[in-house]
């Protein structure tokens, strides 16, 4: 039979307790997300394009890039369930592949919009001072500038891309992000748990990042979801105007690109990519409200 001292007994009961309850706070913000019919809808749309552009190779039996002259600009067919493009590639296939690229480069650019963020906003909202100051003014010069304007300098000077696509959409999202964890910390740096931290010997990076952040978590994961929507509509421009993903990879906005000369006699190419974009921008949008509802401490009740 093992035996524990009190210490060990007491560093297992503390470890269990806060297992315990990251898994009671889970379900409980699954079970409110459970209950927003929109939240709901969401979250089935984003699952749903997710599985069929990880796995397309399950969803179709066609190469992406093989040609077919012979099979130009046909129209949605049992063969061809979204028809030819305009060298016979099959454009289900080009949809599925594609939508790999633009989540791809979505989940990049917010990863470093969402860091670069957390790590701004959290020195401005916890220092404050000549920090704050000098940070927040360079955070507003950038505001100043539309974000797609940002996002076209920036990728005609680095060229195009996956990596520079992802760069260029996610430097204007920057300021955005580090605003609202520079009020989130701020909000929870005066609170006592935290000021007892301080008294106990934690030294100032502990404390931000063990004490403060934790608890921005929930406002984070919610601005993640949404800002996902607002950076594949970026990178659907770009790639649009060419300064995104170029052929031969395909992108949704460069198939629309490519399609547009087209758009007078041949739908499918213009129609099915401009579809996918607003299906995932829905679902985003959707889920982000219904997150932002389930964790909202406020509805809890």
């Amino acid at each position: 039979m093992l035996r524990f001292t009190k210490k060990q007994r007491q560093t297992y009961e503390a470890e269990l307790l806060k297992t315990t309850r990251s898994k009671s706070r889970f379900s409980d913000v699954m079970g409110r997300l459970a209950k927003s019919k929109l939240g709901m809808v969401g979250l089935a749309i984003v699952v749903v394009l997710v599985i069929l552009v990880i796995f397309a190779p399950l969803f179709t039996k066609y190469d992406y890039a093989a040609q077919d002259y012979s099979n130009r600009f046909q129209y949605p067919s049992m063969q061809h369930i979204m028809g030819t493009d305009d060298y016979g590639r099959d454009i289900w296939a080009r949809m599925l592949y594609g939508g790999r690229i633009s989540l791809l480069v979505a989940v990049i650019a917010v990863a470093i919009s969402m860091v670069s963020g957390i790590v701004l906003g959290a020195v401005t909202g916890y220092f404050g001072g000549k920090v704050d100051i000098i940070i927040c003014r360079i955070l507003d010069i950038l505001m100043a500038i539309p974000a797609l304007l940002l996002a076209i300098v920036i990728s005609a000077a680095l060229g195009t891309g996956v990596v520079n696509t992802a760069l260029a959409v996610s430097i204007g999202t920057i300021p955005g992000a580090a605003r609202i964890v520079r009020s989130t910390v701020m909000t929870i740096k005066d609170q006592e748990y935290v000021e007892a931290a301080k008294a106990t010997g934690s030294n100032n990076a502990r404390t931000i990042f063990v004490h403060i952040l934790p608890n921005t978590l929930p406002t984070l994961i919610v601005d993640s979801t949404l800002r996902i929507g607002g950076c594949i509509l970026g990178i659907f421009g770009l790639s649009f105007i060419g300064l995104g993903v170029q052929p031969p990879t395909p992108e949704w906005g460069s198939i629309l690109n490519v399609g547009r000369q087209y758009i007078r006699t041949f739908w499918p190419m213009t129609v099915y990519p401009s579809l996918m974009i607003a299906l995932v921008m829905f679902g985003f949008n959707l889920l982000g409200d219904g997150l932002r509802d389930a964790l909202d401490p406020k509805l809890k009740n």
